[in-house]
């Protein structure tokens, strides 16, 4: 075991697909020398050359334009979006092409595309630099949305995205990249977990707790806090966002009876509410009370000395579990 930050392991993840498979290219804004702004692939272009670890222009349109041909010609593309706010020049290729080409050719054309996605608040950035469009892509059908929250969840899955013959798009917390933690380098990638399944963090009997990516740590906090009040927590970690692991969810809601989801981004149209109408669908009979969503709130993310008032913290998840334990009272309608 090694104990990684969470940017080396996706480094180390990337190095790993680079050894393995010579179809492995990445691309992305200064990635090669410079080693990202983030430094998740600092020496990779040393290692594996200009033809393999590509400095791209600053045109993520044009990135995942040539992606898409090099996936027609067997490449198994990664591509860097540098800031999340940087996507939405690329929205026509990755929604048009990128996820209906293998529909639209009945199968005879693959799209391994790996889109990796620096995502959420936290770092104190300026507008453009922080945002959570996950949504945007949860809504594309022909998309693999996944998110992780842990080094080790970081290295695997990595790995597992660009092995994938369908298009990834891979949300990495950037306020969790100095997060420490252990990873198995050596450990059979076909005996890890499937990155389509959620995991449960903390096992709990009261109220189930949704969450992913940046919040899963914040998450785990509350489940402490709420212990300490003599109230258990089950803590859920997503992973994937498309397809959503709702066996998972359904069976600790049967178990729990309450659910609260938290999710950084806007309430309205969030992720949130996909679980909470498909989880009270199928687990209508076994709910105690109605589900409750901790989200950011429905505006852009504001400027940096306020952010930390726009994300979900800790106080605002356990007045969440409150709410669904009967003991709190519903906040305006601006809380998320």
């Amino acid at each position: 075991m090694s104990k990684l930050t969470f940017a080396r392991a996706i480094n180390a993840g990337l190095r790993k697909s680079l050894e393995n498979d010579p179809k492995v290219v990445l691309m992305g804004e200064d990635i090669g020398a410079l080693g990202g702004v983030f430094r998740v692939t600092d020496g990779l272009q040393k290692d594996f050359g200009k033809h393999r670890v590509v400095d791209t222009p600053l045109a993520e349109s044009a990135i995942i334009g040539t992606a898409v041909g090099l996936a027609y010609r067997g490449y198994r593309p990664v591509c860097e979006i540098q800031f999340d706010g940087f996507i939405y020049p690329a929205f026509d290729q990755i929604v048009s092409q990128v996820a209906k080409m293998h529909y639209r050719t009945q199968g005879r054309v693959k799209m391994p595309i790996t889109i990796r996605v620096p995502f959420g608040g936290g770092i104190g950035s300026p507008e453009h630099h922080s945002e959570s469009p996950e949504a945007y892509f949860t809504h594309t059908s022909g998309l693999r949305v996944i998110s992780v929250s842990n080094p080790q969840d970081a290295y695997t899955m990595i790995q597992q995205a660009i092995a994938s013959d369908d298009p990834v798009l891979y949300f990495e917390p950037k306020r969790r990249y100095h997060d420490k933690g252990e990873v198995d380098e050596t450990a059979d990638l076909s005996a890890a977990l499937s990155m389509e399944k959620a995991r449960v963090v903390t096992p709990g009997s009261d109220v189930t707790l949704v969450a992913y990516g940046p919040l899963v740590k914040t998450a785990n906090d509350a489940a402490v806090a709420a212990a300490d009040e003599g109230v258990s927590v089950e803590v859920i970690d997503l992973r994937s966002l498309a397809p959503i692991d709702f066996q998972a969810v359904e069976a600790s809601v049967r178990k729990t009876g309450r659910l609260v989801i938290t999710h950084e981004a806007a309430q309205s149209g969030g992720l949130g509410a996909e679980i909470a109408a498909s989880i009270t669908e199928r687990c209508f009979n076994y709910l105690e009370s109605a589900p409750v969503r901790i989200t950011g709130f429905d505006i852009p993310y504001p400027y940096s000395k306020l952010e930390m008032h726009h994300l979900p913290d800790l106080d605002r998840i356990l007045d969440g579990v409150d709410r669904a334990l009967g003991r709190g009272n519903s906040l305006s309608g601006l809380e998320g």
